[in-house]
């Protein structure tokens, strides 16, 4: 499988490139563009990476086990009876495994962004191109992935119709 990279230079050339692919049953790999269209990512694919499930599982995780480590020690493991006061406090015993449920949350969160986004990635191919630089300026880049042989030479004409500036042969 070989991927296919096109520039345009309008949004409505991109979207127009996009649909036609789409329509044709090419898969849609990835988009660059200066700006967030919703359209294309609806086209390309683009869902939310989940990365709220890690950060729950791990703050919730590390919380319940930060107040059994702290409820343990006082009840087992070093009973002090202060002024009649019970053993089991568990009021005093939320502010520990909260504050460390969050960080562990926070730690998560990062992680899992990092591996969810493929970072670190110190290289990319997409980045070989030579006009690949305005991605973030004023162009509009769209990788397509197509098998070998005659369908790749449908998809490089079918996007040169939509008005694409060039089309190449990537690296997927």
């Amino acid at each position: 499988m070989t991927a296919v990279r096109a520039e345009f230079a309008s949004v409505e050339a991109i979207l127009a490139g996009a649909r036609r692919a789409h329509q044709q049953g090419f898969a849609l790999r990835d988009a660059f563009t200066p700006a967030p269209l919703p359209e294309l990512s609806e086209l390309v694919g683009a869902t939310a990476q989940g990365v709220r499930v890690p950060m729950a599982l791990a703050g919730l995780g590390v919380a319940i086990g930060a107040f059994a480590l702290e409820s343990a020690s006082a009840i087992f493991a070093y009973p002090f009876n202060s002024g009649g006061r019970p053993l089991f406090s568990w009021p005093v015993f939320l502010l520990m495994p909260f504050e460390v449920g969050v960080l562990a949350a926070a730690i998560a969160g990062f992680i899992a962004f990092l591996v969810r986004c493929g970072f670190p990635r110190l290289h990319h191919p997409f980045f070989d191109v030579p006009s690949s630089e305005r991605a973030t300026q004023d162009r509009y880049f769209l990788i397509v992935d197509t098998p070998d042989g005659e369908k790749a030479e449908d998809l490089k004409s079918l996007l040169r119709d939509s008005q694409a500036l060039s089309v190449v042969e990537a690296e997927p």
